[in-house]
């Protein structure tokens, strides 16, 4: 944090990662004392394509919702969860040309202020966990609290039909609800 005050180190990139096995190649780009008409206020966090090795069977421009996820690394689970829809029209969402397609996202992600909170739930060890989740099936946004505190350690199908069964529980409830 000091060295994103100072202004040495204004954003991290993670490593870059596929949304699935012949998926598109994507990296998160995070700036901690935010950026543009955020600096100095919240923390800044970004969505950037990459150009990847399964372009050319990809659809583009990339058109799918992006979640975020900042994991509270505590027993409170109070997890701050955002997303956007790309800009089909922007440069960002094209199919890259270049290594990095010029970044998107959320410029208001996090106040600082819940950073400089003394025991921030949120970075533990000087480590933050932040998940993207790119949404394909246009899931409820009363179901992200629920995807989001499944155990990341479980393989995808169990943790698809964890989802799915919630899905229905959620809905049932919901007709329930209906006929009283």
């Amino acid at each position: 944090m000091n060295e994103a005050r100072s202004g040495k180190q204004t954003s991290i990139y993670s490593s870059p990662f596929y949304s699935s096995s012949t998926g598109y190649k994507m990296c998160l780009r995070l700036y901690l004392n935010g950026d543009g008409n955020a600096r100095q206020t919240h923390i800044s966090l970004f969505f950037v394509l990459m150009r990847g090795e399964y372009d050319a069977i990809l659809k583009f421009p990339f058109h799918y919702k992006v979640i975020f996820c900042l994991y509270d690394q505590t027993d409170t689970k109070n997890h701050i969860i955002d997303s956007f829809r790309p800009d089909i029209k922007s440069n960002s969402f094209q199919r890259p040309t270049t290594d990095m397609n010029i970044a998107s996202g959320i410029p208001k992600f996090v106040p600082l202020t819940i950073f400089q909170q003394e025991k921030n739930p949120y970075v533990l060890n000087d480590t933050m966990f932040i998940n993207v989740m790119i949404d394909y099936n246009n899931t409820p946004k009363t179901l992200l609290p629920y995807v989001f505190n499944i155990n990341p350690g479980l393989t995808i199908p169990i943790q698809q039909t964890m989802i799915r069964k919630e899905v229905e529980k959620q809905q049932q409830t919901s007709m329930n609800i209906a006929k009283n």
